[in-house]
């Protein structure tokens, strides 16, 4: 850890750039950022406050799942007093469900937590925006991590640096910045951030692979946060014409909010795939293995007759036949 979260005096002689953040990032103010206490996001809170003093509020996370919470929340109680920026805390339960990975549990109360926030809470009033702290190596690792389970075009694209969700706007300003350089930015500007300790467990595979996959890529390929960046967005590009013919086809298939049977017949396998996965995450916010989904279509080729029964472990839930469609409900 470096110094105290507050700007040089400007009679200092080290200057720092403020303006770490990219100038396409440009937000309705005020702005809110997601502020663990971390390097990343003190970087990010730091950055946006020299840009727009006054306009940033944070918003503070506690999953209460480590017993260090309440000193991260303490620490960033602290600094944004330092900054007077207003600051709101969230406590949320990041108990993950059976199947479900711990991280993802926490990922979706963070997000969810978030957002009840913004929406909800008098001193977040006005906010539309929310900045958070994802960096390049983030992004590489989760590239990486879609490529070791064999993901398909949504997980290679990894991480939007902008996207709306329910009237609000998320981004992500720092993805093309490297983690080191925003150490190095914090120290020059004697910011304080703490480190979170489970960040070096390595029983957790994001974990394994900034220690060990990182630094030989670095060494194998220097500019290799910049090649597989472009490889994401090239990816991205493709999701998005895929997300189109989905939206094409399911104006299609779509019988009163469920896909017709036959009208799927009457797609190839690749698009039967890709607009039963739309319905599904749109729909449902669950998504199908390939394996699932493989047996899926089977089933459909051979739903040639009314007596055809269908019923199907797919996702969180099972897809099962009701006359002519195909509905899906929730495991008990």
């Amino acid at each position: 850890m470096a110094g105290s979260l507050t700007p040089k005096p400007a009679n200092d002689s080290v200057t720092v750039d403020a303006d770490l953040l990219p100038s396409s990032f440009q937000p309705l103010l005020p702005l809110a950022v997601a502020f663990s206490g971390g390097a990343d996001s003190s970087a990010l809170l730091w950055a946006c406050v020299q840009r727009w003093p006054g306009q940033v509020r944070a918003i503070h996370i506690h999953h209460g799942l480590q017993a260090a919470a309440d000193q991260f929340a303490s620490h960033c109680q602290q600094v944004c007093e330092r900054l007077q920026v207003p600051l709101v805390m969230c406590h949320v339960d990041a108990k993950h469900a059976l199947g479900q990975s711990p991280e993802d549990a926490a990922r979706k109360a963070r997000y969810q937590a978030l957002s009840h926030a913004v929406q909800t809470h008098p001193a977040l009033q006005g906010v539309q925006h929310i900045a958070l702290a994802q960096h390049a190596d983030d992004q590489v690792e989760t590239l990486l991590l879609a490529l070791s389970r064999g993901a398909g075009l949504p997980g290679l694209a990894s991480m939007p640096a902008y996207w709306v969700r329910e009237g609000l706007h998320w981004h992500r300003p720092l993805l093309s910045v490297p983690g080191a350089t925003l150490r190095t930015f914090l120290k020059a500007a004697q910011v304080d951030w703490v480190e979170d300790p489970s960040n070096q467990d390595e029983q957790f595979t994001r974990n394994r692979i900034r220690a060990q996959l990182l630094p030989v890529l670095a060494r194998a390929f220097p500019q290799f946060r910049d090649t597989f960046a472009r490889s994401a967005a090239h990816a991205a590009q493709a999701q998005e014409v895929l997300d189109e013919v989905a939206q094409s086809d399911w104006q299609r298939v779509s019988d009163q909010g469920a896909p017709n049977i036959q009208s799927l017949q009457q797609l190839s396998a690749a698009r039967q795939s890709l607009v039963l996965r739309h319905w599904l995450k749109s729909t449902y916010q669950t998504t199908p293995s390939s394996v699932q989904l493989a047996e899926v279509l089977s089933q459909i080729a051979a739903c040639t007759t009314r007596g055809h029964r269908l019923h199907l472990k797919v996702g969180r839930g099972y897809l099962s036949r009701q006359h002519e469609v195909l509905v899906w409900a929730p495991a008990a």
